[in-house]
């Protein structure tokens, strides 16, 4: 293979520059114009509950899609080909579970929050932990991570310095972030979604070009790079982990987590909510075409620069694209962490506004509520502040620590809300009890590894646990979890029906009670006939695009 002499960093043309202008210029234009019209929480936080299929999808997408994914996606893409594409592909389909499953119940039972409706299904306990595990997870995987990734491409490309680009980008979503809330958040994220596709999907063309077409990149690399379904001895990727662990880590993830479902909480109805499940269903099948690819091309082309995995997608940027696609790209890359960025921002404030500042404050008005929400947003803004000093001690096969960090997070969350929604006799004594089982098994997990990595030697019981696969780990913790749920739940006391009326199968009928609330309800109206017919012709059609994908690249 011979490689191509490569170029390792270059400076932007006024043009490219001009392009990265106007984008700020899009972006805070809509931003400032939604902070002039929120009013209310239900404005502030759920977008006045007026958003339609479209820009729910493509927010769910680019609140998905980071600049973690550029990096990490192409990276391994680069380092052991199209496998890492599994997370995406699944993601499709978690994204109909979402859809089809629980956003009947979101919407009915009127939640805000996902610690909201854990605290109606089971207990306070329940709703503080998640609150609290979401808060924390968001500050040291989410923005940290997004930080860490968006330096590594614009250090790389532009000879940017790493502290300046990291602050710039958290003030600069920070501000729009905290004037506009989630409706300047959705529509910013539309923006920056085409934007996004655009630009890596002018890389990918470019790429295939250069190599000579799909046909020819199959005989520049190694065997396995174009197979996705890997042997269960496998050590990242195997279909073991993948069709039974990754699940769970994409249930917490998708159907659970407040910074997802937020988005679909927004949708002006039901048919809305899960249309915009199920396009975004769609836009998920493309990052293994516009972000694992490129990995792929780069480590044809460039062998020599992608033995650092990080520098693969900088790397295409740096030698294939012209002047103006390069500015293309770069606003590419930072609509993706802006977008990211701004939903943490908004959830984490969310959360901490509703889940703890309101139970504090019930009294509270509702201009309070916004103003607090603000306040929140930016201590967010200054806690991703905080940690750019740190960003550059971040593992750099970035995806895949993200993904083992969600697992050890994931198990315990996903079968409460799972289980709990299936099986009425289950209690909060045996929810917490499986929550805070879950806790100590991932971190246990955790510091095992970190000490593994560090040279400490363990034998027996902790080598096994060490050794496993993140993905059988997350399969074990899973078992584990709801085993104490279902134990816990049958040795104490059973819930009192009425408590459960909309919250699970067996009650989805019964009439809910109705107390007296502060906040304006408008509840989303029920999908309509017609709205039910599109949803399942392109549930199936989405179904069975991935079924396809999946025996082509298997």
């Amino acid at each position: 293979m011979n490689a191509t002499a490569a170029l390792t960093h270059r400076t932007l043309a006024p043009l490219d520059l001009a392009i990265i202008g106007v984008y700020f210029l899009v972006i805070f234009s809509i931003g400032l114009y939604f902070a002039r019209k929120e009013r209310t929480s239900t404005d502030y936080f759920l977008a006045s509950r007026d958003i339609g299929w479209f820009f729910i999808g493509a927010s769910l997408f680019v609140s998905n899609i980071s600049t973690e994914h550029f990096i990490g996606l192409s990276g391994t893409g680069a380092s052991s080909g199209l496998a890492v594409g599994h997370f995406e592909w699944l993601a499709c389909l978690i994204l109909l579970i979402l859809g089809w499953v629980f956003v009947p119940f979101y919407l009915r039972t009127n939640v805000f929050t996902m610690p909201e409706f854990l605290e109606r299904r089971f207990n306070r306990q329940c709703a503080v932990y998640l609150a609290a595990i979401s808060i924390i997870a968001y500050i040291f995987t989410k923005i940290s991570v997004q930080l860490y990734a968006a330096s590594v491409v614009l250090e790389r490309v532009a000879g940017w310095s790493l502290w300046k680009t990291a602050v710039v980008l958290v003030i600069a979503t920070g501000i729009y972030t905290i004037a506009g809330g989630l409706a300047a958040v959705i529509y910013t994220d539309t923006v920056q979604t085409l934007i996004l596709i655009t630009g890596a999907v002018a890389l990918t063309v470019i790429g295939l070009f250069r190599v000579g077409g799909l046909a020819h990149l199959r005989t520049m690399v190694p065997e396995g790079y174009f197979h996705m379904i890997k042997p269960a001895s496998d050590p990242n990727f195997p279909w073991t982990g993948i069709f039974f662990g990754a699940p769970i880590l994409g249930i917490w993830y998708w159907c659970t987590d407040q910074v997802i479902v937020q988005r679909v909480l927004s949708a002006r109805d039901e048919g809305h909510a899960k249309a915009g499940t199920i396009f975004a269903g769609f836009l998920k099948i493309l990052p293994v075409f516009m972000l694992v690819l490129p990995g792929i091309i780069a480590f044809a082309l460039f062998p020599d620069q992608v033995k650092k995995p990080d520098f693969a997608y900088p790397t295409l940027v740096l030698n294939l694209l012209p002047t103006g696609l390069v500015g293309l790209v770069m606003a590419a890359l930072l609509a993706a962490v802006m977008g990211a960025m701004s939903s943490v921002f908004n959830s984490a404030s969310t959360l901490v506004t509703l889940d703890f500042y309101k139970k504090i404050r019930p009294e509270a008005s509702e201009s309070q509520l916004v103003n607090f929400g603000r306040i929140a947003t930016g201590f967010m803004v200054l806690l991703g502040l905080l940690w750019v000093p740190f960003i550059h001690l971040i593992s750099s096969q970035l995806y895949i620590y993200l993904q083992s960090v969600q697992a050890y997070i994931s198990p315990p969350i996903s079968a409460c809300f799972v289980l709990g929604i299936l099986w009425p006799r289950l209690n909060g004594t045996g929810a917490i009890s499986s929550l805070l089982t879950g806790f100590v098994l991932g971190a246990v997990r955790f510091v095992a590894e970190l000490m593994a990595a560090r040279g400490t030697e363990f034998s027996g019981l902790m080598e096994w646990l060490v050794k496993m696969n993140f993905l059988h780990y997350a399969i074990f913790m899973f078992i584990v979890c709801s085993v104490v749920l279902v134990v816990v739940s049958l040795m104490t006391e059973a819930p009192d029906r009425k408590r459960l009326a909309g919250l699970t199968f067996a009650t989805v009928t019964d009439k809910m009670e109705v107390t007296a609330v502060s906040m304006p309800q408008r509840k989303p109206a029920h999908e309509t006939a017609a709205e039910h017919r599109v949803n399942i012709v392109f549930s199936v059609l989405l179904l069975a695009t991935v079924i396809g994908l999946w025996i082509y690249f298997r």
